[in-house]
């Protein structure tokens, strides 16, 4: 079992959630983060610590979001790995309520 991060995370990217992860197994993107799967010990730690709820159990992620199961496995392969806490993209505030937002991701990796 392992966590996933969904689409609430685009463009927002708050790291508290990598601050707290015990193994390290977040990864970084240019405007959202991902879990890898094979480090993660499904502490669920991270979950409580993301402000746009976009960290899910594996087993609870919303159907919507089956897709994002993929998506962490393939770029945790690519994506620099992530422990300390940044500052959330400036469009944070801006994107956190919106829904549907697939079409924003970006598939480089942070700085």
């Amino acid at each position: 079992m392992t966590h996933i991060v969904a689409e609430p995370c685009i463009k927002c990217k708050n790291t508290d959630c990598a601050e707290v992860c015990p193994v390290n197994a977040f990864r970084e993107g240019k405007n959202m983060l991902v879990i890898d799967p094979k480090i993660c010990i499904d502490c669920r730690l991270c979950v409580d610590e993301c402000p746009v709820k976009a960290i899910y159990p594996d087993e609870e992620l919303p159907e919507e979001w089956w897709e994002y199961v993929e998506i962490n496995a393939r770029y945790a392969k690519l994506w620099p790995e992530i422990s300390q806490k940044k500052e959330p993209l400036p469009t944070s505030e801006q994107f956190a309520a919106i829904k549907n937002k697939k079409e924003y991701f970006d598939p480089e990796p942070g700085p």
